[in-house]
């Protein structure tokens, strides 16, 4: 991630996550669900995922996490779904964030595919202070 402020820069994927789910939760994201995928995955540290309740729903809580984190000069490397609502990609390099429609949740299963990844108890990331 380029040219954040410095109290920004040295951030954690955990405290970025803590951020990110803190923010979906706020915004009525469904089934938040954190993946620790350290020492799986060679281009993140966690998987965030939620559910949205329709398209318009999954674009907001896309744009939601976007503009709190630009707020924080954290920008996204890419995100990818964003016009068609039905799964939103966000890569913040140590957290990708998973926005489904809640249809297509179950179809690509990501929490099957990932089924070793530890599971990170929302509750407790929310401790972090960030």
């Amino acid at each position: 991630m380029k040219h954040l402020k410095k109290e920004y820069a040295q951030k954690e994927g955990r405290e970025l996550v803590a951020v990110c789910t803190r923010i979906a939760l706020d915004t009525k994201a469904e089934d938040v669900m954190v993946l620790d995928v350290r020492g799986l995955a060679s281009f993140t540290d966690y998987f965030l995922i939620m559910s949205g309740r329709s398209t318009r729903h999954v674009q907001g809580l896309a744009e939601a996490i976007a503009e709190e984190l630009h707020s924080k000069r954290i920008n996204s490397k890419s995100s990818e779904g964003l016009s068609e609502g039905l799964w939103v990609l966000l890569d913040l390099g140590d957290v990708v964030v998973h926005i489904f429609y809640h249809e297509n949740r179950s179809f690509y299963n990501l929490e099957g595919l990932w089924h070793d990844a530890p599971r990170i108890d929302v509750e407790e990331l929310l401790t972090i202070q960030a």
